[in-house]
């Protein structure tokens, strides 16, 4: 690896730039100043890793205790968005069908399929206004703002949007 190249896409991604053994090149300002960045960050070290591991553990703890408080008071709820990292989440903390009962894109070329592993059906956006849940959860969280403007017409029948990371927040 030779350069490297930082961009804010999904919370931060890296272009990589390398070259066969036989063609190295020296490091640029940039890849040196990351590495030195990643070092301060402790990211060289395994205690790092294992803190957040366990920060993992508490976030998918407190986003089950949300869907099973809700489900217990008869709350409806519903998610925004069938976007990879939602997947991963739903499926890592084994929330499917009991706690959500639909997901809604915007994307017509997801609407009507089921979302892998949960087998959720994803709807259009405005299945929303139609079956008034008590509570959307934003499984983009990235992009929250831009969800929460759009779907601002929820808090009428007082419906509130939910961020489950990095910690569950409840607005």
């Amino acid at each position: 690896m030779f350069d490297v190249e930082t961009n804010p896409v999904h919370g931060g991604s890296l272009r990589l730039y390398a070259s066969h053994e036989w063609d190295a090149r020296k490091a640029s300002d940039r890849l040196v100043a990351l590495r030195e960045a990643e070092r301060s960050a402790g990211l060289d070290r395994l205690s790092t890793y294992r803190q957040f591991a366990q920060e993992i553990v508490a976030a998918k703890c407190d986003l089950l205790e949300f869907f099973i408080q809700a489900r217990r008071a008869g709350k409806r709820v519903v998610g925004y968005s069938a976007s990879a990292k939602g997947i991963s989440l739903l499926n890592y903390c084994g929330i499917g069908r009991d706690f959500i009962d639909y997901v809604i894109d915007r994307s017509p070329h997801k609407q009507g399929m089921l979302l892998p592993g949960t087998h959720l059906p994803i709807y259009s956006p405005e299945h929303v206004f139609e079956s008034r849940p008590d509570f959307l959860v934003i499984l983009a969280w990235n992009i929250r703002e831009e969800i929460m403007q759009q779907m601002a017409g929820i808090r009428e029948w007082g419906g509130r949007f939910v961020i489950p990371i990095p910690t569950v927040e409840v607005v």
